[in-house]
């Protein structure tokens, strides 16, 4: 393949794109069985790499760099990769386990998969990203395609000033290294059914994590440092994990307003 050929590459990805979103949107019961095949598609993969590469990461346990990539030769890498992916040999790297300081004096553990792993985290990502957009409510902001977080405080802004007088601020500790794979992989199967799908997913929360040159088994928990299964770049499936809290707010909404309304009556007796 020839990533210098770029013309309508990005104009076909997105129309598939639409069509998958448009699809789940008229239906929010319909599954996807027939994605894998598409993630090797060349426009897909060169998508995926130009992702990959503006997103500017380091290497992952194999050392391999973006600019090593390109020194061996793109075309030549994406083609190895889509090689794998039709014969079935692909199989993830453990990440590496980086530690970055927060503002609280504490740390937060990156998981950093190989370059040629997130490629192929990219490809899947452009595949189910519609599909998992197309559930979400439109109060909805965290780790959504053209949505941010000044966005959301420019909502709330709006709500206050339209005579909204309370903010719930809540967080769940440790969110993304505690969740559970089989209940994460329950809400993905809501919407997909390819298997191989399903399979490279697991594969990915399987793949276990290097820190100080030991293994470690991954059980529990999303890496936070992918394309995909991240809580810092997108699960950005990113997104699929997210559906377990929005499910949980939604779930116990009439909880937390029987609780402001109680606060509220407390602070004005």
């Amino acid at each position: 393949m020839n990533v210098q050929k770029t013309n309508n590459t990005k104009d076909k990805v997105r129309q598939l794109q639409i069509k998958l979103y448009l699809s789940a949107k008229k239906s929010s019961s319909r599954r996807y069985h027939a994605l894998y095949d598409k993630t090797y598609r060349e426009d897909v993969l060169k998508r995926a790499w130009r992702v990959v590469k503006s997103n500017k990461g380091c290497a992952g346990i194999d050392k391999e760099t973006i600019e090593e990539i390109e020194e061996i030769g793109v075309d030549t890498v994406l083609n190895g990769i889509a090689e794998e992916l039709k014969t079935g040999t692909y199989r993830p790297q453990p990440v590496q386990r980086v530690e970055i300081p927060k503002d609280n004096g504490k740390t937060r553990p990156l998981g950093i998969p190989i370059v040629r792993d997130r490629i192929v985290q990219a490809a899947v990502k452009l595949m189910i990203e519609p599909v998992f957009e197309a559930d979400f409510k439109d109060c909805s902001y965290g780790f959504r395609p053209k949505r941010n977080a000044h966005q959301a405080l420019e909502t709330i802004r709006k709500a206050c000033n339209n005579k909204g007088i309370w903010v719930l601020d809540a967080d769940i500790t440790g969110y993304f290294d505690n969740i559970n794979h089989d209940k994460l992989m329950m809400l993905i199967e809501k919407r997909i059914s390819d298997r191989r799908i399903l399979k490279l997913i697991r594969n990915w929360l399987k793949a276990g994590i290097m820190e100080n040159g030991k293994y470690l088994n991954s059980e529990l928990g999303s890496p936070q440092g992918g394309v995909i299964l991240s809580g810092g770049n997108f699960c950005k499936c990113w997104y699929c994990s997210l559906l377990s809290l929005v499910t949980w707010v939604h779930r116990y909404k009439k909880y937390l307003l029987s609780l402001i309304q109680s606060q509220f009556a407390i602070n004005h007796l």
